[in-house]
């Protein structure tokens, strides 16, 4: 049996940007609550709820990051990753509350519309326009090199088109009069959020439920595996993801009789899993014969081997 581990946060996570793009969301969020309650404006209160999950991506990048740099321990054997999903998930379900108020309120007031102080929205939605800008500038450079920056980013990068649509909406207003157009943006970005929101749900609950990673063919790695020369026959293959990036591999592999060198077949399979489908954590385990787990997969209970022992047993009592 074998196995490679490596449970080290990932080097070149800078903080600071993230400290300051965090300052400058967090104030501008504030900032267009204020207004959008003040203006009467929907969409900007909508854009502030879009606003908000920039926030918590932003937060919960820092939080993987600090937490992330805590050592396994004996009660936490794969050491603290986790909390990055559990945040995520949790700011998912937030943001499907909020989105659906945010509908609602939207359709009241379609049959009822406000008066709508334009020019204090559209200076709100300019400046949150230059905030979401410098934001993307912050994280650009660290975009490429984590998955917890590349997503505040992207988090940052769609909220500015919601910054946009807001000023284009103030614009309408203020030479229009139309002011049911303000709950159409608010509707529009409500929109914009329930599948983004709904995918990180989704993404959530399969690392929890520890599913096979997005994008990932478990029938493949098995058959990749089954190719290695010396691999005879494969079975109980499980793969699931720690945390986003971070996946995990356990196998059982049944060596062909001119294997010279388990060793090396091991190290061949590694290298194979870790080469073709970027798992660095795997647990690998060589057997001459297949183990009670080729007959019946991912069973939890009694070995078949027992099954058998006590029914043979039990027949014997029986005669």
């Amino acid at each position: 049996m074998g196995s490679g581990h490596s449970h080290a946060a990932q080097p070149g996570q800078n903080e600071r940007p993230l400290w300051i793009a965090l300052g400058l969301t967090t104030a501008f969020l504030i900032a267009e609550i204020i207004g959008g309650i003040l203006t009467n404006s929907l969409a900007l209160i909508s854009d502030a709820a879009h606003m908000f999950t920039d926030s918590a991506a932003l937060a919960i990048s820092l939080a993987a990051i600090r937490i992330g740099k805590r050592p396994a321990d004996s009660n936490r054997t794969f050491g603290y990753y986790r909390f990055e999903i559990l945040a995520a998930a949790f700011n998912a379900m937030l943001l499907f509350a909020v989105a659906i108020y945010i509908l609602y309120e939207a359709y009241q007031r379609l049959h009822n519309p406000p008066e709508i102080q334009s020019g204090t929205m559209l200076m709100v939605a300019a400046f949150g326009l230059v905030v979401n800008l410098v934001s993307m500038r912050l994280l650009s450079s660290g975009k490429d090199s984590s998955l917890n920056v590349k997503g505040a980013y992207l988090e940052v990068w769609s909220d500015m088109l919601g910054s946009i649509g807001v000023i284009i909406g103030a614009l309408v207003i203020r030479y229009t009069g139309w002011t049911w157009v303000d709950s159409v943006i608010a509707v529009a970005i409500g929109l914009w959020v329930l599948p983004r929101t709904w995918t990180l749900l989704k993404a959530s609950m399969n690392v929890l439920l520890e599913g096979v990673p997005e994008g990932l063919g478990i029938a493949d790695v098995k058959d990749a595996i089954a190719r290695v020369p010396g691999v005879a026959s494969v079975h109980d293959l499980h793969v699931w993801s720690i945390t986003s990036g971070k996946a995990s591999l356990t196998v059982h592999v049944v060596q062909g009789t001119a294997v010279a060198d388990p060793q090396a077949l091991l190290m061949a399979i590694r290298e194979l899993v870790a080469r073709e489908y970027d798992i660095h954590h795997s647990t690998i385990q060589i057997e001459t014969t297949p183990c009670e787990q080729a007959a019946e997969e991912h069973s939890f209970g009694p070995t078949l081997a027992h099954e058998h022992a006590d029914h043979d047993e039990h027949e014997g009592e029986k005669r």
